[in-house]
């Protein structure tokens, strides 16, 4: 069986369109089953002087050789770098379209490019962007978002909310459900036998003996010490200004908020980076980068990140199509 891959566009207005055709020859042979609108692309595909690469279609059961589909959700056109209501509508459009047709195993993988959390919510999306919505639609409650490169990977305690409300956030169970569900995830997916897992602390100098925080104290090193009992490959909570000079000893990390994690995992390698979703049930990646208003339309956006994401979902994919065994 052909290795079927749904691409959704993103925010139409960005520059997804743009890397998207920038990587098409060079992509692992699959069948990659695009969904989006068919005169953004090839208005994008005239601008960039390619062809336009991709045979229309209603369904993804339609695409059983190696190449380039497009279901076309949304037939509009929209300017580069003027994002809007209806941009946002349109990014959304792709997004259920896929997410439906993933949940009914049409396809085998999902990678998504960028959308703008501001003007979805602007066009009625109830959900902070792709990773809750994609739980959601799966009924999966709980989940991991985790940027990697070769060099590095980074698990999310939190992800998409204010700075003032991450204290409440964490947990002694939730500390305990993401680090089960990562080691678990590596051990599936990327066959590392037994990881070790670096769990961050949430303050300055881990709290640096609840002079300046007490989660450390109170939450964190209790979580951690459970886990060693149940002899998990765990340490921490480590402080996060000097946690990652240690990258070699670890597996992965896991950051207690958003930036904790990501400044310094797309210091070192962002235009590699992937996100990936772990504890869905199936497998989701996306570049790590976002919609690029500024730069769209100019013929100067790197689709390294997203080429990447193509690449770590097409492997994630078992041999056999549909019925992957890493699941």
């Amino acid at each position: 069986m052909v290795k079927k891959i749904g691409i959704t566009l993103g925010d139409p207005a960005g520059i997804s369109p743009e890397i998207l055709l920038k990587s098409i020859d060079k992509l692992p042979e699959a069948a990659y089953i695009v969904y989006g609108s068919k005169k953004i692309l090839e208005k994008t595909a005239k601008s960039l002087n390619k062809a336009f690469p991709f045979k229309e279609i209603l369904f993804p059961t339609e695409a059983n050789e190696k190449g380039f589909y497009l279901i076309n959700i949304q037939d509009k056109d929209y300017q580069p770098g003027k994002p809007s209501v209806e941009t946002g509508r349109a990014s959304i459009a792709y997004l259920g379209a896929a997410t439906n047709d993933i949940l009914k195993e049409q396809i085998d993988a999902l990678v998504t490019l960028p959308i703008s959390k501001e003007y979805i919510m602007k066009a009625g999306f109830e959900f902070a962007g792709h990773t809750d919505y994609l739980a959601h639609k799966a009924r999966v409650f709980d989940y991991i978002m985790m940027l990697m490169c070769p060099e590095l990977k980074v698990a999310l305690m939190t992800t998409h909310i204010p700075l003032k409300d991450i204290p409440s956030k964490i947990t002694y169970t939730g500390i305990r459900l993401k680090v089960k569900l990562l080691v678990k995830e590596l051990k599936e997916k990327f066959k590392i036998e037994n990881p070790k897992i670096a769990v961050l602390g949430l303050n300055p100098h881990a709290g640096d003996g609840g002079n300046i925080g007490t989660e450390e104290i109170e939450i964190i090193e209790p979580a951690v010490k459970s886990l060693q009992k149940e002899s998990i490959n765990v340490v921490g909570p480590l402080s996060a200004d000097t946690a990652f000079n240690r990258r070699e000893e670890f597996d992965a990390y896991l950051a207690m908020y958003h930036d904790q994690g990501l400044i310094p995992l797309k210091l070192l390698c962002f235009k590699k980076a992937v996100n990936i979703t772990l504890g869905l049930p199936f497998i989701r990646t996306s570049p790590d980068h976002g919609t690029g208003y500024d730069i769209a339309g100019k013929n100067i956006a790197d689709p390294s990140s997203f080429i990447e994401a193509v690449k770590l979902a097409y492997d994630l994919v078992g041999e056999k199509g549909l019925k992957n065994p890493l699941l």
